[in-house]
């Protein structure tokens, strides 16, 4: 897993290894300068014990000065490349994890969480972000310091060196004792703020629920849990933290006392100078910071370490439905026949099939109905036009080409679908009705609206098109909403339009209105999923489905002289509006 991880970071770095390279180049010159300095200091101390000039100090004060400075520009420059990198690192990342997303199946959002998606796409890439600069240049400077420093102190004096550094071996063993827990905290951390986003997250697209059914305390309640637990987690990890650090730094204080003590010693006897034991003590707070800072370094490691296993998860996730290896071109106009052969549907998590051997013809420009009882697979014929869900080859065609043969993007530029829930941006009523084509003109708009028998209602807002609809069209009626959804795939114009019970919230007078305009302005295929049988049988012809079987095919008219589920729905339905009208 550790060799997965740093060819992980390798791989993340790769497009940057100029960058990172003049970054290391620096920070070799940071530590290459830091050595240097303090072997001026004894030079120049040590010259002053013999001969103490006004002239010599200002020229050697100058001197080290300059040596400072360069060092600090040098540690500049370091810092800017790499923190760039990581920062760089962030942004192509997001950008990939979120077109990663947009090629993954409607449902896989359901599956993981939205929170848990949104937690990994902000934190733990902004984890990997700190894992990529800061870490990587803290340890990378260590090492460096430890590379340079430790030469240069046993130079001066290797039992004082050994003395000052005995103690940094119990410092790295404190490191490791703590450093497993932490990861292990700060990942229950990530999972606890990944549950109370994704609580957070559906409340808000709940509320009205929520409202309706008075489960304030009880959401309230569940939102204290989560948020407690948060802390806890928190809590924990910042005991542990507590410890480490304080710790750390104080084993670091205990060496540099302890060069102290035995260098003055060494002052006494002759063997060491004063300028050496100054140069000493610089070397040793020298390396106290980065030696410190290890246990914070590691834990920002470990963590980036996390993140980068919960990223990977999400990006190495194939998508169930996929672009054919070698897509079929469409070289002449999609007509809009649709044939199912034996078609057969069955969801991964389910072992039944939901539909089970089908078999229709739909001719160029027919409007067909499909109906049935409620589970009897009308909804999984719609999204199998569309594949958003997986077709097996050779059972669903269009035009004569197997829609499995067919590149997604052409598919659904030839097949427009609307859902019974037809999702609204937050955005004006203009805009949701040209997302399928953002450069549509301000007329396309108008007989879209038109079309879908929206614009009287359009006409009646003080903005007119340019109403903003709200947060999942929240400030429309649900009839609006879904006359928006259908607008907006009837602006696009495709040969085949699939209606998933998307006229729901529509009356039967606008809905049969509606196909009538369809009917006559355009000469598109209409697949219309219903359950409201008074609209289907304005339909050219109806499909009749039950438990997954195709049962009856036919227009209304024959429909009804015939014994079977067709007139029993019809039957219910005729029956229920007379009960409507008694009361």
């Amino acid at each position: 897993m550790a060799k997965l991880r740093l060819d992980l970071i390798g791989r993340y770095l790769k497009p940057h290894r100029k960058t990172v390279l003049l970054g290391a180049i620096a920070l070799v010159i940071v530590n290459v300068l830091s050595v240097t300095i303090p072997m001026e200091v004894r030079r120049v101390i040590d010259d002053l014990q013999e001969d103490f000039a006004i002239s010599y100090i200002f020229r050697q004060s100058v001197w080290i000065v300059l040596l400072a400075s360069a060092m600090g520009l040098a540690r500049l420059f370091s810092r800017q490349l790499v923190f760039g990198v990581g920062r760089q690192v962030e942004v192509e990342l997001r950008q990939r994890l979120f077109d990663h997303m947009l090629g993954q199946d409607p449902g896989w959002v359901q599956e993981i969480g939205s929170g848990e998606v949104i937690s990994r796409a902000t934190s733990d890439i902004e984890n990997i972000r700190r894992l990529l600069g800061f870490a990587i240049l803290s340890l990378t400077n260590t090492a460096l310091a430890y590379c340079f420093t430790l030469p240069a102190m046993l130079a001066i004096d290797p039992w004082l060196t050994l003395a000052a550094i005995a103690l940094y071996p119990v410092m790295l063993s404190i490191v490791g004792l703590f450093g497993g827990r932490m990861i292990k905290q700060r990942k229950r951390q990530q999972e606890a703020l990944s549950k109370l986003s994704e609580l957070i997250q559906e409340d808000l697209s709940g509320i009205s629920a929520i409202k309706i059914y008075g489960q304030e305390n009880a959401e309230r309640n569940a939102f204290s849990e989560r948020n407690n637990k948060y802390r806890d987690s928190a809590i924990n990890l910042a005991r542990t933290a507590s410890t480490l650090f304080p710790l750390l730094q104080g084993i670091s204080s205990i060496s540099l006392l302890l060069l102290i003590a035995l260098g003055s010693g060494q002052l006494e006897r002759g063997s060491l100078s004063i300028g050496g034991l100054v140069a000493l003590i610089l070397y040793v707070e020298r390396l106290v910071f980065p030696t410190a800072l290890l246990g914070f370094t590691l834990n920002t490691f470990q963590l980036g370490q996390v993140s980068l296993d919960r990223i990977e998860e999400l990006l190495q996730r194939k998508p169930r439905i996929c672009n054919p290896q070698l897509p079929k071109s469409i070289e002449e106009p999609i007509q809009g026949r649709l044939e199912a052969k034996d078609l057969r549907v069955t969801y991964e998590d389910s072992n039944k099939e939901t539909l089970q051997g089908i078999n229709f013809i739909i001719n160029p420009g027919e409007i067909v109905a499909v109906v049935g009882p409620v589970g009897c697979g009308k909804t999984t014929l719609a999204r199998a036009f569309g594949r958003m869900v997986g077709v097996p080859k050779g059972q669903l065609f269009i035009d004569n080409h197997d829609i499995t043969e067919i590149s997604l993007e052409d598919l659904r530029k030839n097949i427009a679908l609307v859902p019974q829930e037809g999702y609204l941006f937050t955005n004006t009523l203009a805009e949701n009705l040209r997302y399928g084509d953002p450069n549509a003109s301000k007329d396309r708009i108008k007989n879209s609206a038109k079309e879908a028998r929206l614009i009287d209602d359009i006409n009646g807002f003080p903005d007119g098109f340019e109403t903003l609809v709200g947060e999942r069209g929240i400030t429309l009626s649900g009839g609006q909403r879904q006359r928006t959804a259908l607008g907006r795939a009837l602006l696009v114009n495709s040969p085949v339009l699939i209606l998933d019970d998307a006229l729901a919230s529509v009356d039967n007078k606008t809905a049969a209105s509606i196909l009538s305009s369809i009917r006559a302005q355009t000469n598109r295929t209409v697949v219309m999923i219903s359950h409201q049988l008074s609209a289907a049988a304005a339909c050219d012809r109806i499909l009749v489905m039950q438990n997954g079987y195709l049962v009856q095919q036919g227009p209304h008219s024959e429909l009804i002289k015939t014994k079977g589920t067709y007139k029993n729905l019809w039957e219910r339905e005729q029956a229920e509006e007379i009960l409507e009208t008694i009361k």
